[in-house]
């Protein structure tokens, strides 16, 4: 009995398997043709009907695809229209893009053009949304530096930079462990000084940075000088 469980679980776990991989196929040709049928899926990966109908439904309750009816040019015949399945935007976000590419092509074409004081107005403009934002969740945080600073690190965490922030002997240290413009600013650094200086006006004091993500830090580490507040603690590690 005890082997028959066992290669009862592993014929599960391969048909697991496999219907991962069909899905992923199913993925790939609606991100290449952008909408289709099921009858072109299926027909495209050798299906049948009902096949490719499971797999495209429990797509669907993961939100990975959704509907849309296909416009047909004249006369439309009997029986309900045909429906063409689409990508989501949040499967969309699993495939390669290149938007670091094209922000870096920007940036130094900025630069050659305009010199780096434009790269740096480039910087400041785009992290100024992300700073009302932040401004506008922190208004009950008082005046404390360390306080606002905690504050800071639950909104940074909720905009998805992993944030946390503590006290240390000297004050309170502020760390991000993620950075979405890593590798842009690892040649443009000037990214990261506007998001310093951003820091530092939502914190209500001059800050440090000590170490980045850009430059091969495994944490973006921004110091904050004030009075230790007894032992360190932590506040918010979320990503």
């Amino acid at each position: 009995m005890k082997y028959e469980v066992l290669i009862r679980s592993g014929a599960v776990a391969s048909a697991s398997a496999s219907d991962g991989r069909t899905r992923d196929r199913v993925a790939q040709l609606l991100f290449e043709r952008g909408a289709a049928t099921a009858a072109e899926l299926g027909s495209e990966l050798g299906l049948s009907p009902a096949a490719i109908r499971k797999h495209l439904d429990a797509m669907l309750g993961e939100h990975l695809v959704e509907t849309r009816e296909v416009r047909h040019r004249g006369p439309r015949g009997r029986g309900r229209p045909a429906k063409a399945f689409v990508l989501t935007p949040v499967a969309r976000e699993a495939f390669p893009h290149f938007y670091d590419g094209i922000a870096m092509a920007a940036l130094r074409w900025i630069a050659q053009r305009h010199g780096p004081d434009a790269v740096s107005e480039f910087a400041a403009s785009q992290v100024a949304a992300l700073e009302e934002r932040c401004r506008a969740a922190m208004c009950e945080a008082g005046d404390d530096p360390i306080a606002r600073a905690e504050a800071l690190a639950e909104v940074l965490t909720a905009e998805g930079y992993a944030a946390n922030a503590s006290t240390i002997a000297s004050g309170g240290q502020l760390c991000q462990h993620h950075c979405p413009v890593a590798h842009v600013a690892a040649e443009f650094p000037q990214l990261c000084d506007a998001e310093t200086a951003v820091i530092s006006r939502l914190i209500g004091t001059h800050v440090q940075r000590l170490a980045t993500i850009a430059h091969g830090d495994e944490v973006c580490t921004t110091h904050i000088p004030g009075p230790a507040r007894g032992n360190a603690t932590t506040v918010r590690t979320d990503t």
